[in-house]
């Protein structure tokens, strides 16, 4: 099967800020790294979690927490120390760490939720990050879920989403170009939940999304190479990038598998059904923060 992707000759090019000097990378971008993400455990209400666009039946806490437990250790096999909170009963979604925190530079963007079960959730991650980044908070009324920011080099691309308002991509947006960086912001189509939901970017220069949710005139212009996956493995195109060509990437997508590998990476794979049924994906399940 040929590799289904797109590539452009350019260099790659640092973003310089205003003071000429080269802003902090952003955490799972630039230099994927990852050296630290913040985790939490799965909800014991987790079998009521929202879904709607993945699930086939109805999410169980007791499945979700093998799958949690492959995941935390296919990060910590990658060099990520994983800090893992405690779960809240309250918030059936709250192991979806992702969504309540962005971080640039060295501030922590703090979002209202996109879902009004999901508020609260925030603030145990508040208390982790506020002794390592600057805590900002969303202005009332602006929404966002952190799922719907895809970091791409130095580049923030923000989602507006059902999740996520014009008014709470622009506030974020406004923070990262503050903070030296560029942002772009992109309509998400009621296709998909979020923006990380049908696209990622695993290495630098590279973007891999699912076909059938955004035109090939919209990404190429953004991407060195965009790797193309099929509509009915849009569940894949959300992967995590490491450093020297290693991703991690969800069981039981043969075709995402082979575009990765075709392209050069070198594949772990976690099964992630269990995630799945409440909508959420691999990088949903946690904050890089270096």
């Amino acid at each position: 099967m040929p590799l289904r992707c797109f590539r452009k000759a350019y260099p790659r090019f640092r973003i310089i800020n205003k003071t000429g000097a080269v802003p902090r990378a952003m955490p799972g971008s630039c230099d994927r790294s990852r050296k630290a993400a913040v985790a939490r455990s799965i909800s014991p209400s987790y079998d009521s979690a929202l879904t709607g666009f993945f699930g086939t039946r109805q999410p169980s806490r007791n499945e979700a927490e093998g799958s949690h437990a492959a995941y935390i250790a296919a990060l910590s096999a990658h060099g990520t120390e994983v800090t893992v909170l405690p779960a809240l009963e309250e918030h059936p979604d709250c192991c979806f760490t992702e969504d309540t925190a962005v971080i640039v530079g060295d501030m922590a963007v703090i979002p209202n939720m996109g879902h009004p079960t999901r508020e609260g959730e925030q603030e145990a991650v508040v208390e982790h990050l506020s002794d390592r980044y600057e805590i900002s908070r969303m202005p009332v009324g602006a929404k966002l879920d952190g799922g719907d920011v895809v970091f791409y080099d130095d580049m923030y691309l923000i989602g507006i989403s059902t999740r996520t308002s014009k008014d709470g991509a622009e506030h974020l947006a406004s923070k990262v170009r503050e903070a030296g960086y560029n942002a772009q912001l992109i309509p998400v189509p009621s296709s998909t939940l979020h923006l990380t939901t049908v696209m990622s970017s695993p290495r630098p220069g590279t973007i891999i999304a699912a076909e059938g949710h955004f035109t090939k005139e919209l990404l190429e212009p953004l991407a060195d190479e965009l790797l193309w996956v099929p509509n009915r493995e849009t569940y894949a195109a959300n992967t995590i990038g490491y450093s020297n060509d290693r991703a991690i990437i969800s069981a039981g997508f043969p075709v995402t598998r082979e575009v990765m590998l075709d392209a050069g990476f070198s594949i772990t794979s976690v099964d992630m059904d269990p995630i799945m049924q409440a909508d959420g994906s691999l990088t949903c399940l946690s904050v890089f923060t270096e």
